[in-house]
């Protein structure tokens, strides 16, 4: 753009020189001569000049601001189009000019920038703020799973998707997480022929109800995770676990199966804090570790519940994190429950 207002302010006053009478007078009497002979010098008087020794664009004449003036009314009355060029002549860009004229479907038209108040950013209509976009609403339903989910080896995680059920898995996943989604139930089906899975993550859910097989047909499950639902019954579980967590739901007092977790004898963890269960699950397999029951409704508890009361030889070492503070129940009443234990449980001793 500089080398144009320089190119035609230099034009300008190589017109405004030619313009002059005496120059006009000079060529008309050395027309017929072959070789053209200029004076050396330009004074005020004499606006004879050197047409070889014309200085280039380059050269900053000193312009009015007149000059200016009427050199941005020019540029703004020729505007620039763009203008496509062809691949096999070498070039890759487009060619700006006063000239090009734009080819009729192959470039789109620039876009207006919007003008204020005139559309764009919707706004509000009395806090002056801008309104907060709405949540994405994500369509998995015919997505392969590893396309709306993560796949990492046979771990498979679905955090934070807005789903409202369990998508179909791969056959060889082994770890399913879904935490903090919007499923609602867990259907028979849903878990079918996972031969390989290991752990079921459904954490921060809406569940409110599992179907009572959904679990039994999985060979390998060692570790289910379903707290903070709104579960209010336990589901049947393969004797492989080693590890339930339903804390922070709703189950009660026939929310468990008798005996739901005598034959696993690998369970290292159980955890049904803040639940409205009134009874501690008993018989509870030998190779128990941690028991949670914190907040519940646990009023009472037999002396043995924990130790075997014909066998005083009998010590349960594994068993050494017993949680029962926030039951209304008084342990001190039944301090033989504790004697096969190597630390007394956490709760209410008045």
């Amino acid at each position: 753009m500089t080398m144009l207002v320089r190119l035609v302010l230099g034009l300008l006053v190589l017109k405004a020189v030619v313009a002059g009478p005496r120059f006009s007078r000079q060529v008309d009497e050395d027309v017929d001569q072959d070789t053209y002979e200029y004076e050396d010098e330009l004074t005020i008087g004499d606006p004879q000049i050197e047409i070889g020794t014309l200085a280039p664009p380059d050269f900053n004449y000193p312009v009015t601001d007149a000059l200016y003036e009427e050199q941005e009314e020019e540029e703004e009355e020729l505007p620039l189009t763009p203008r496509l060029i062809s691949q096999g002549s070498g070039g890759s860009g487009d060619l700006m000019g006063p000239n090009t004229q734009k080819e009729e479907g192959l470039l789109p038209a620039t876009p207006e920038p919007p003008q204020e108040g005139a559309g764009g950013v919707e706004e509000s209509g009395s806090s002056g703020e801008p309104e907060e976009p709405e949540e994405p609403v994500i369509d998995w339903k015919g997505m392969p799973t590893c396309l709306l989910c993560t796949c990492l080896g046979g771990s498979v995680y679905c955090d934070d998707l807005k789903l409202d059920s369990v998508p179909p898995l791969p056959k060889d996943t082994t770890h399913f997480y879904a935490r903090y989604n919007r499923i609602t139930k867990i259907n028979k089906s849903d878990f079918a022929f996972m031969n390989k899975l290991k752990r079921i993550d459904l954490t921060a859910n809406e569940i409110k109800s599992i179907d009572e097989r959904a679990f039994l047909g999985l060979p390998e499950l060692e570790e289910l995770v379903i707290r903070e639902n709104h579960v209010s019954r336990l589901p049947a579980l393969p004797e492989t676990m080693s590890l339930i967590d339903a804390s922070h739901n709703d189950i009660g007092s026939k929310g468990v199966h008798q005996e739901a977790f005598k034959d696993m004898t690998g369970l290292l963890y159980l955890y049904l804090t803040d639940n409205h269960i009134d009874y501690i699950p008993v018989p509870l397999p030998d190779s128990l570790r941690s028991l949670h029951l914190q907040r519940n409704n646990i009023q009472t508890m037999h002396g043995d519940t924990f130790c075997n009361l014909k066998d005083f030889n009998y010590i349960r070492n594994a068993l050494e994190d017993i949680r029962l503070d926030g039951n209304p129940i008084n342990l001190s009443r039944t301090p033989q429950a504790y004697v096969c234990l190597p630390r007394i449980p956490i709760g209410d001793l008045f």
